[in-house]
């Protein structure tokens, strides 16, 4: 996994509260077996660089998928802008079956274990499903014409515009964004499994591998699986799904509702297939269309797919905070951290135009919580705390978590070499290659989402006087505070 920007905070900003908190201004590696649906190409974002079968692969694909069961006459796989993707054969209303294929045409664990490397992969150890795919897809590859699956390999892109894909120089355009240090966790995650199969499987195996299988080419299937598996089709489940994963995408679709189902078929419901249906209405000779994922980012798009959008829902920002093991009343505040649903390490997606993430501030409090104020880490509190944490402290504690995110957001913009405005400029350019466009706006989006939230926290500074704090509720609440905060002074 990469190393993570780590943002210490000078100590001062705290008041004499302690040590500062940890904040990790970069995007938590997301779980890398939710892997969802894409076709070679995305749609409505910015266009992959995929080269196209050609007509004659193209044709023997089509031939081929019909021969093997599969009913695919409502769409046909068809060259399209975004590189291939499925044609409505006829008019189709919504919810219309587009596909169904059935289960034996499925590279999945089930494949693996009845191909000629199953015996290998069980010997490998415990590994992980889309490692054992991953070698189904390059030994059946490496078989040529005499693989099942043939046919559809020939048609599968060599990469994509996903950042996994991109060169060193290509890279440098996303320099100081999260994005860049979550593509080389992923690449370094690939490069430990590539080389753990490479000694346990591949090299143990020539006769099932004769030829040199490179870091490169386990990274191709794994970008195929990454990009292609779709959504609840992970763990112990992925599959890769011939015709069905070269449905695009549309941002016009904005519906969460499942396009696709597994059903029994034939006598008792015995012969599974994958069924894929639309969305939406589709008129003959139109692309049929899906949403790949309304929660992901820009910058998590661009990483499985190779494409962003301009939508600025689309751009958000992790703040990973810890709880310092160095932090005088770390084992307090741990344990109310856990007591509470959390832990020594949270991490807060914030999303542009959006409000902050519940409990992000609750959480901060809890890190900078010291001095004077250290009196509600006691046990006598530790049922309580987090309720008295929903609401400021002190004026110390409310100071000190303002001035902390405003100087780790001002740290992590310093680390982008272009400002906000030259992004713009450049976006407005009509000759902007794909991966360079994907970088700017993922890079704009990043510093905007920072702005906001630094602005946040800069106006709640400003309004630190006018705040109601711990102690001032807590007096009401006894009744010796009146509502214009004069003691209440009573005389026997």
């Amino acid at each position: 996994m990469a190393t993570l920007h780590h943002l210490v905070l000078p100590p001062q900003l705290l008041s004499g509260h302690g040590p500062p908190p940890l904040l990790r201004l970069s995007r938590r590696p997301r779980p890398l077996l939710h892997l969802l649906p894409r076709a070679t190409a995305a749609t409505t974002g910015t266009a992959a660089a995929v080269s196209t079968p050609s007509d004659a692969a193209l044709q023997n694909f089509r031939r081929w998928i019909s021969s093997q069961g599969a009913d695919t006459g409502a769409a046909s796989p068809t060259v399209v802008p975004e590189g291939l993707g499925l044609v409505a054969a006829r008019n189709l209303p919504r919810g219309e079956v587009v596909a169904e294929v059935p289960k034996k045409l499925w590279m999945d664990a089930d494949a693996v274990a009845a191909s000629d490397i199953g015996r290998a992969c069980r010997s490998g150890g415990d590994l992980r499903p889309w490692v054992s795919v991953s070698l189904l897809i390059l030994r059946e590859a490496a078989r040529g014409g005499d693989s099942l699956w043939a046919p559809y390999l020939a048609i599968l892109p060599r990469q994509t515009d996903s950042t996994i894909f991109w060169s060193e120089e290509e890279l440098l355009e996303i320099q100081g964004t999260q994005l860049l240090s979550t593509t080389m966790g992923v690449k370094e995650y690939v490069q430990s499994e590539f080389d753990n199969v490479e000694a346990k499987i591949i090299g143990p195996n020539k006769d099932l591998f004769p030829d040199t299988i490179t870091f490169d080419d386990f990274l191709w299937a794994f970008g195929i699986l990454r990009s292609r598996v779709f959504p609840e089709l992970r763990g112990d489940k992925l599959a890769l799904i011939p015709f069905a994963d070269l449905i695009n995408h549309s941002a016009d679709i904005t519906s969460k509702q499942s396009c696709w189902e597994i059903q029994g078929k034939g006598f008792l419901g015995r012969d599974v297939v994958f069924s894929l249906r639309t969305p939406m209405e589709v008129k003959s000779g139109e692309q049929v269309y899906v949403q790949y994922d309304l929660d992901k980012s820009n910058a998590e798009l661009a990483l499985d797919y190779g494409f962003t959008e301009t939508n600025s829902t689309r751009d958000s920002y992790t703040l990973t905070l810890e709880i310092s093991e160095s932090d005088p009343f770390y084992g307090d505040k741990l344990d109310i951290a856990e007591l509470n649903g959390m832990g020594e390490t949270a991490y807060f997606d914030v999303v542009l135009g959006e409000s902050l993430p519940p409990q992000m501030i609750t959480y901060l409090r809890l890190l900078c919580l010291g001095g004077t104020d250290a009196f509600l880490l006691e046990a006598l509190f530790r049922n309580k705390v987090w309720g008295f944490l929903e609401l400021p402290v002190s004026r110390d504690n409310e100071e000190s978590i303002c001035q902390v995110i405003q100087t780790a957001c001002k740290s992590a913009l310093t680390a982008y070499h272009t400002t906000i405005e030259e992004d713009e400029e450049l976006l407005k350019r009509e000759d902007l290659q794909s991966r360079h466009q994907i970088a700017v706006e993922v890079r704009a989006g990043e510093k905007k989402v920072l702005q906001q939230i630094n602005d946040i926290f800069k106006e709640r500074e400003q309004e630190l006087d006018d705040l109601e704090y711990y102690q001032e509720r807590r007096l009401k609440d006894l009744g010796f505070l009146g509502d214009n905060g004069d003691i209440i002074f009573w005389e026997s």
